[in-house]
């Protein structure tokens, strides 16, 4: 069982981003999901198999990165996530910081998020074994 690829969802309203960090974390040996909506994510999210969600900050009018990472942590409390964006205000920045997600900025430095994603799956498996899990 640990030997299984983590899971990674990703979240971003644009297909040619999806495409791109879809192939480019496929390469990097992970599971990959790909949502173009927070209806979509929150699909996969419900299936329960997710170890990390990047996510977009801004989505449909309705919903943010911020409301997708949150349905993902009521049903996963340990959910690891990373928002994405090209701009982020002083307050959303805060917000991230408050709720312990990295925010990344678009254009996006791959070495950065591959960094980034190897961080954050490595203190969920650190903290799950010490949980005995």
């Amino acid at each position: 069982m640990t030997d299984s690829k983590p899971h990674i969802l990703v979240v971003d309203d644009e297909p040619n981003v999806l495409v791109t960090y879809r192939l480019i974390l496929q390469q990097q040996g992970y599971t990959v999901s790909a949502a173009i909506s927070s209806e979509e994510a929150r699909t996969v999210l419900k299936k329960g198999n997710v170890d990390l969600l990047l996510c977009d900050l801004s989505l449909e009018k309705q919903q943010s990165g911020f409301d997708v990472i949150q349905f993902g942590r009521d049903l996963d409390p340990d959910l690891s996530a990373v928002l994405l964006t090209g701009y982020a205000s002083v307050e959303a920045n805060e917000r991230a910081e408050a709720e312990h997600i990295p925010v990344l900025f678009k254009p996006i430095d791959i070495q950065q998020l591959l960094q980034v994603i190897v961080e954050l799956l490595r203190k969920n498996h650190e903290s799950s074994e010490a949980h005995g899990g």
